[in-house]
């Protein structure tokens, strides 16, 4: 009888690419320090690094999978990982302009 195990080859994940790096870096120095990076997981496309700024910015980066995601916080100097605490909530500034864009193109009539 043939041995039918079956053998699963684990890859490594994704390393973050220098313009994601980039983009993270960038949004820490212009929205200050520590800024925070809550990993996300959106499906098939990979991972959404939601960054949030010391001045209650919002902003994200696409990545391949939540590990990526993850060591992408780990590079950024000043990026701390966090969760949606309630502490991470409060630091949001979400003004008018930004409400109105996400509620779409009914809320605009």
């Amino acid at each position: 009888m043939a041995d039918t195990e079956s053998t699963e080859q684990t890859e490594a994940p994704a390393a973050p690419t220098s313009r994601q790096l980039a983009a993270a870096r960038a949004f820490v120095a212009q929205h200050g320090k520590p800024s925070k990076g809550v990993v996300e997981r959106i499906g098939r496309a990979g991972a959404r690094v939601v960054l949030v700024g010391a001045d209650g910015a919002l902003g994200d980066v696409v990545v391949p999978s939540p590990e990526t995601g993850e060591a992408l916080v780990e590079a950024v100097e000043d990026l701390e990982s966090a969760t949606w605490d309630s502490a991470t909530v409060n630091a949001t500034a979400i003004g008018a302009e930004h409400r109105r864009r996400m509620a779409g193109p009914r809320a605009r009539r």
